[in-house]
């Protein structure tokens, strides 16, 4: 019976040890992900911006060949109106009645509206095209500013992720494998534990009576208990699970 016992309480230590040195090996790859900042969400965002920029650009040349496209119609309409305009003036000379040239002059007064539209128009659309120029001239700018920053966080980031990639993988991997020597249930809770945790840390050493995550102070028999490793026990206020530094080896701060 006591055999047993003695197998269970190692098993238990066994656990403890595995998670522990699991959880200093997250926190390795948690210090690369820190050195490397914000600089991969700077990229992202970059990125997004540089597509957000070309498509604006490509919105306001469509719409400045629109508006030239329409100029040169207009242009075409005043063109028409002025001859049709003409011919009636000519015509005028000829009238036989007063109904012809009340006809006529109806008709070159619409037509000289016409011109006055189109003209009109015209004013509205070269200035909406100069408009439209001034904002591409600008996006184009900041399509060339925002590019440079772009390669520039990127030579940062690589910089950084070539230094650190070799470390990464092989801390990745002795994840991979730790996880392994875990049973199921309990990765499983250390992995919940530590999504929810601010700094990643799902299992932390007692420091002078007091859980190393939030601090709150234990109760002596709970001291106890985890002193003696017999069981997995966890933060009443933080959740995560505690251990004693001397069962891991751990400075005590």
């Amino acid at each position: 019976m006591a055999k047993k016992q003695t197998e269970k309480e190692l098993a238990v230590e066994d656990k403890l040890k595995t998670i522990y040195n699991l959880q200093q090996k997250l926190s390795e790859i948690d210090k690369i992900k820190i050195l490397r900042g914000e600089l991969p969400l700077e990229v992202a965002d970059l990125e997004d911006e540089l597509i957000g920029l070309e498509t604006r650009i490509k919105k306001y040349e469509a719409e400045n060949k629109e508006a030239n496209e329409a100029i040169a119609q207009f242009k075409i309409k005043i063109q028409e109106s002025t001859m049709k305009s003409d011919k009636y003036k000519e015509q005028l000379d000829n009238v036989r009645n007063n109904r012809e040239f009340d006809h006529l002059s109806k008709e070159i007064d619409f037509e000289k509206l016409e011109i006055e539209l189109a003209e009109k128009r015209i004013r509205e659309f070269t200035q909406a095209s100069k408009n439209l120029e001034e904002q591409i001239v600008e996006s184009k700018k900041n399509l060339v500013e925002r590019t440079e920053d772009l390669a520039q966080k990127k030579e940062e980031l690589d910089g950084i992720v070539s230094e650190t990639k070799q470390q990464e993988e092989e801390l990745r991997e002795e994840v991979k494998k730790i996880e392994t020597e875990v049973e199921p249930r309990l990765l499983q809770a250390f992995r919940r534990i530590r999504k929810s945790a601010r700094n990643g840390l799902a299992v932390v050493c007692v420091e002078r009576a007091a859980c190393g995550g939030c601090f709150n102070k234990i109760p002596p028999q709970k001291q106890m208990d985890i002193k003696m490793g017999k069981k997995i026990i966890v933060c009443e206020y933080c959740g995560r699970i505690m251990i004693d530094p001397e069962l891991v080896g751990a400075e005590v701060k």
